[in-house]
C-alpha cells in the first residue's frame, strides 16, 4: 500500500526530566506529532517512571496529542485518572488486563483513543477479537522497561502481518487504526520499519540525545519517504 500518514511522537522517557515542560515545547516545535508518555510501574516492567500528576502538569504545554503507554498492572483503575490529565491515547498490554475487550472500552468510555501494545514476543492473535474498539496497534521493538536499547529485527515482520490485518479491516469498511512500533527506532532504521508498515515512529534517545531537535526530526522525516520507494515487506 502507499502510505500517507507518518507521525514521529517523542518519548519523553529519554528527555531531560529536569525540565520537561521545555523538552515537550521545543519537540513540537521541531515539529513533533504526538508526545509517548511512558508509564512504568516497577510490577509490570522492571522500573519506575511518571505518572497522572506529570502529565496533568504537562498538558498546558503541547497541543498535539499525549500519547500514554501503560505498562502498569492492574490498568483499569488508572485510566480514568489519565483521562483526567489530559491524556488523548491510552495504550496497554493484553497480558496486564484481565479483560483486554473491556479495557479497551473503559478508555473509549472515558473519552481517549484506545490501544494495544505487543511485546516482541506477544502474538498479534489478540486482534482477532477487538478491532472493533481498537485506535492504535503499537509494536514494542525492544522488551519494554527501560530507553536506549537497539532494535529488533524480527519486529519487521511482525510489523508487516500488522499491517495486513489492519488494511484487511479498513477494506471491510473498517475505521482507520494507527501502527504504531517503540523501541530502538532511529534514522538507520526507520526507512525499513516505514517499509515493515509502521505510520507512527516512537523516538526517545534518537531524539532527545540530539543536538537539533528539528534537524533530527527532519532527517527521521527523509528517511521515512524513502522507505516509501522501499519493497514493502
Amino acid at each position: 500500500m502507499t502510505h500517507t500518514t507518518a507521525r514521529i511522537a517523542p518519548s519523553l522517557l529519554s528527555a531531560d526530566f529536569s525540565r520537561l515542560g521545555e523538552e515537550i515545547r521545543n519537540v513540537v516545535d521541531a515539529s513533533a506529532d504526538w508526545i509517548h508518555f511512558d508509564v512504568m510501574d516497577n510490577h509490570y516492567v522492571p522500573n519506575l517512571s511518571i505518572g497522572p500528576m506529570v502529565c496533568k502538569a504537562l498538558r498546558p504545554h503541547t497541543p498535539v496529542p499525549i500519547d500514554v503507554h501503560l505498562m502498569v498492572e492492574p490498568v483499569d483503575d488508572i485510566i480514568p485518572q489519565f483521562a483526567k490529565a489530559g491524556a488523548d491515547i491510552i495504550s496497554f498490554h493484553p497480558e496486564a488486563s484481565r479483560h483486554p475487550d473491556r479495557t479497551l472500552a473503559h478508555i473509549r468510555d472515558n473519552g481517549c483513543r484506545a490501544g494495544l501494545v505487543f511485546n516482541p514476543a506477544t502474538s498479534l492473535s489478540w486482534l482477532d477479537y477487538v478491532m472493533d474498539k481498537l485506535d492504535v496497534v503499537l509494536l514494542m521493538s525492544v522488551n519494554p522497561g527501560f530507553g536506549g536499547q537497539e532494535f529488533i529485527p524480527a519486529t519487521l515482520g511482525k510489523l508487516a502481518q500488522a499491517r495486513r490485518r489492519i488494511d484487511d479491516w479498513t477494506r471491510q469498511g473498517g475505521h482507520p487504526i494507527a501502527l504504531e512500533v517503540d523501541g530502538g527506532v532511529k534514522c538507520d532504521n526507520i526507512a525499513a520499519i516505514r517499509a515493515a508498515g509502521a505510520d507512527t515512529f516512537v523516538a526517545g534517545s534518537a531524539i532527545f540525545g540530539h543536538p537539533d531537535y528539528r534537524a533530527i526530526i527532519a532527517a527521521m522525516r527523509a528517511e521515512i519517504a524513502r522507505g516509501d520507494t522501499l519493497p514493502q515487506q
